[in-house]
């Protein structure tokens, strides 16, 4: 739903009665007599809220302070300042900064007024279209991530070679939804398309060399298996206790599927995937709650759809 609503805010209680009267044939009106005041009301009802009217000289703090406060929290909110002719050059400061789309003088003129604030709410409006478009935009972009990092995963795994590959990502994807790992989210306002998967290709570089990082430390022998476990266990600051690795965090076995865009995956977050191809997948995980443990065993194949059933389950509802 689009938001309809004026936000009108000046000190002088005949200024806003006569405001609403001459605005209200237009948008329901709202009004505060304080930026304080402005500023809780706009922050309780941001989401209905169109356009923020207000006036530039009031008691304590001025009214730009406030439309600084709306472009920072409130962005899609249209913001207007009304002024008279000799506060024209803070209202031309305002609009040069960004912080207001024009400014209405004082005295107001019926015509003028109603007319500025049609625009504003036309504007209020398309922005809404916009937004829409794109928060559903990225809404298919979000429920294609964790398939494309799974996607990922498996090329990096055939790629650094090894035969147990496949049983080792069935391990840790297994592992990783049980944890609760989901599509992570995306923030609609912040990334587009192409910024999108040019993070997610970082990423997944320095997921790969992370991956070859840890490697290199433990490929200088041929440990046993209870060594196996303790050097996870030391990578990732667990315990072997009665022939598993216990571990009081399962963010090693998440974050590589459902890390922020744009974060980078570090070392530490690498080394649960990185061990189990380094075993071949020779190894069971099981998750209680936030305790994830880890034993060797023989590794079994996956089923022939597992790399499908684990993007349908982590996908997003709706998407």
């Amino acid at each position: 739903m689009n938001p309809k609503k004026i936000l009108y805010v000046d000190d002088e209680a005949m200024a806003l009665k006569y405001f609403e009267r001459l605005v209200g044939p237009l948008a329901p009106v709202l009004t505060a007599s304080s930026v304080d005041e402005g500023r809780s009301v706009l922050d309780a009802n941001g989401a209905d809220i169109a356009v923020l009217v207000c006036d530039q000289r009031m008691p304590g703090a001025r009214g730009n302070e406030l439309l600084r406060h709306a472009r920072d929290h409130h962005p899609t909110v249209v913001r207007m300042l009304t002024t008279a002719y000799s506060d024209i050059g803070e209202a031309i400061e305002a609009i040069n900064s960004g912080e207001i789309y024009r400014y209405i003088s004082k005295p107001w003129t019926l015509e003028h007024l109603r007319a500025d604030l049609r625009n504003a709410l036309d504007l209020a409006e398309l922005r809404a279209e916009r937004d829409s478009l794109l928060r559903q935009k990225l809404m298919v972009e979000q429920g294609r991530l964790l398939g494309q990092r799974l996607g990922q995963l498996c090329l990096m795994g055939a790629s650094l070679g090894g035969d147990g590959y496949e049983a080792a990502l069935h391990t840790y994807v297994r592992a990783a939804l049980a944890a609760g790992v989901a599509s992570p989210a995306v923030d609609w306002r912040h990334w587009d398309h192409v910024d999108l998967q040019r993070a997610e290709a970082d990423r997944a570089v320095r997921l790969v060399r992370s991956v070859r990082s840890w490697w290199d430390r433990w490929n200088t022998a041929a440990p046993s298996a209870d060594q196996r476990l303790s050097l996870l266990a030391q990578a990732l600051g667990g315990a072997v206790v009665d022939g598993a690795c216990r571990l009081v965090d399962c963010t090693p076995f998440t974050e590589v599927l459902g890390g922020a865009p744009g974060s980078l995956v570090n070392d530490g977050d690498a080394a649960g995937l990185a061990w189990l191809l380094w075993v071949g997948g020779a190894a069971r995980l099981s998750v209680d709650g936030a305790v994830c443990s880890v034993r060797t065993a023989d590794a079994l194949a996956p089923p022939a759809d597992w790399l499908s059933t684990a993007i349908e389950a982590a996908e997003p509802q709706g998407v």
